[in-house]
């Protein structure tokens, strides 16, 4: 057998696994839910008809939807802005020469490695029992509330939960990106004149783009497809003020019945994140400068 062909078998051994598993667990399905949008179907019966644009146009009459939809938009926003701000400030603190800095590393990566579920439930704990208590101690009336039966409060709340569960992630990245800055090129602009602030603006900022791009994509894409928080932390409530798409979704397949038309908002909600994170990454790395 030649090296050639000995190569490809090798790659087609290695790539065969995942290639099938991928097939069969992302992309036959991603597929069927395209097809059941055109159809009707409660996800039980035997009898599938075909409906053609009719899941469509009910969904943009929908709503439910339209509300999930801005609430996701509006958590996405926030989330993004703060995962970014606050990731990249602890990259940047940490990566300074301090003793406990392996340990404080560590310590706010931590979280990350839980279960969301298993936070969503430890959290909704402290809001309503701990929080409360405190309350009673203090007579703050920020904690005599119940945070998760108010709408303001409870998007806050998953905001707050969010990114202390997935901060630790984003500064990983940050940290990467600030330990790869050449130090030549620091002390370069600090012999020119140019004092801490300049430096940051003017060097470190410019070379850590790609790294800023990867965290927008996670944030932007993971804030769109929020589902294990959102469930376990406030179910859509109160008064479904925090149904993310995701969880709207799910309602409607598995809870109500409506299988093919939520199918067809998955369509619409794959389409939209994909033209999102495509504008996203694409202008984020125009700006990326090459070492």
């Amino acid at each position: 057998m030649k090296t050639g062909t000995r190569k490809l078998w090798t790659y087609a051994v290695f790539v065969a696994p995942a290639l099938f598993f991928f097939t069969l667990i992302i992309l036959v399905p991603f597929l069927r839910a395209i097809l059941f949008s055109f159809q009707d179907w409660n996800g039980i019966s035997d009898n599938i008809a075909w409906a053609g644009l009719d899941n469509y146009a009910t969904l943009i009459k929908d709503t439910g939807f339209q509300k999930s939809f801005i609430f996701t938009l509006k958590y996405v926003i926030v989330v993004t802005i703060l995962l970014n701000l606050f990731g990249f400030i602890l990259a940047f603190v940490l990566n300074m020469p301090l003793k406990s800095r392996n340990f404080l590393r560590t310590a706010f990566f931590l979280p990350y490695v839980i279960g969301p579920v298993i936070i969503g439930f430890i959290w909704q704990f402290i809001f309503s029992n701990l929080f409360t208590q405190i309350g009673d101690v203090t007579k703050w009336s920020l904690f005599e509330k119940n945070w998760l039966s108010l709408p303001n409060y409870a998007f806050w709340s998953l905001v707050i939960v969010t990114v202390w569960h997935s901060v630790g992630y984003f500064m990983v990245i940050y940290l990467a990106a600030l330990q790869g800055v050449p130090t030549d090129m620091l002390e370069a602009a600090e012999i020119d004149g140019a004092g801490k602030w300049k430096r940051l603006l003017h060097v470190v900022l410019p070379l850590i783009r790609p790294a800023m791009t990867i965290n927008l994509f996670l944030a932007i894409s993971s804030g769109f497809k929020a589902f294990d928080l959102n469930f376990s932390l406030t179910k859509g409530g109160p008064f479904g003020s925090t149904e993310s798409i995701a969880y709207h979704i799910y309602l409607d397949a598995f809870t109500k019945n409506l299988f093919t038309l939520a199918s067809a908002k998955a369509v619409v909600f794959f389409l939209v994140l994909a033209a999102i994170t495509l504008v996203q990454v694409s202008l984020m790395k125009r700006k990326e400068v090459e070492m």
